[in-house]
């Protein structure tokens, strides 16, 4: 797959991710954080399943059983981010949840070199610092940390192992909707478990979220997730944590739209730094390509003798 397709794949993802803040804040409403997210995850891995199954069909080296245990641990890191999240959603905002879960942007380098000696390019560095500071921006004042902000930064520092992990077992096994489907299957299990002994599960909770639990089961679980999974396995680490970011500039346009949230002028101007990042993330490499070929024609000149 090309670079450019697996970009906008995981584009397309941080879109439908934007708006499933304004659906996971809702949500809450009526069912409890764990109930929610394991219900969300057992349709998210009911509407993967066919099409994993479809893809160990068409392969011809399916993922060996070490690995798919490797794939169920990186599944509990996935809940765990899922968890913490979903839980900050009963104390915090839908602005400092995306701000507070964009942290995973300048972590995801860092702790990529500390753990893994894995180097990004030099060139992703101010783009972190350009997409925190837009983050940054578009939450405008945070409000005292509260338990959910405390939360929502446990929840970033669950992804940046989860962005990291799913990146390096894709690359290497191929087989993303089945990684895809371990996570889906690990955190819905795992949800219900933490869920049902300790808040309550009814028709009257399902009614009350039924919008949400689709959307966020079916098109931020199954397609959005699934999108990341495959779009990572072209596409850097940290690259992919720059353009996934762009979940908290939609979830401010998806707040503003169905919420009634306004910006102001510097919210603006962080929406433009941070889809100036995402942007980029996709054109300097191009741009660097572009410029060596230039360089090799005059280099080649150069040594002709006159």
């Amino acid at each position: 797959m090309p670079r450019m397709t697996a970009n906008l794949l995981l584009l397309i993802a941080a879109i439908v991710w934007g708006a499933a803040f304004v659906a996971q804040s809702t949500a809450m409403d009526s069912i409890g954080p764990m109930n929610f997210t394991g219900v969300r995850f057992i349709l998210a891995t009911l509407a993967v399943a066919p099409f994993a199954y479809f893809e160990r069909r068409r392969v011809s080296n399916p993922i060996p059983m070490p690995v798919i245990i490797k794939g169920i641990l990186i599944g509990a890191i996935f809940f765990a981010g899922i968890g913490f999240q979903q839980m900050g959603f009963a104390t915090t905002s839908v602005t400092n949840a995306g701000f507070l879960t964009a942290m995973y942007v300048p972590l995801t380098p860092v702790i990529g070199v500390l753990v893994f000696r894995s180097w990004p390019s030099p060139m992703i560095w101010p783009l972190v610092a350009l997409s925190i500071m837009g983050a940054y921006l578009l939450a405008g004042s945070l409000e005292a940390m509260k338990q959910g902000d405390i939360l929502m930064m446990f929840s970033a520092l669950c992804w940046t192992f989860q962005i990291i992990l799913v990146g390096r077992m894709v690359g290497k096994y191929g087989n993303p909707l089945a990684f895809a489907l371990l996570q889906f299957a690990t955190a819905g299990v795992l949800g219900l478990l933490f869920g049902l002994p300790f808040e309550s599960l009814d028709i009257a909770s399902l009614q009350g979220a039924w919008f949400e639990i689709i959307y966020t089961g079916v098109f931020s679980g199954a397609l959005a997730f699934g999108l990341q999974a495959i779009g990572q396995r072209y596409t850097p680490p940290a690259d992919a944590a720059i353009i996934l970011s762009g979940e908290s500039l939609f979830a401010a346009i998806f707040g503003a739209i169905l919420l009634g949230e306004r910006l102001t002028p510097s919210q603006y101007f962080g929406c433009f730094l941070i889809f100036s990042c995402i942007l980029l993330v996709e054109l300097l490499p191009q741009i660097q390509k572009r410029l060596r070929k230039s360089k090799k024609p005059a280099e080649a000149s150069a040594d002709i003798p006159a």
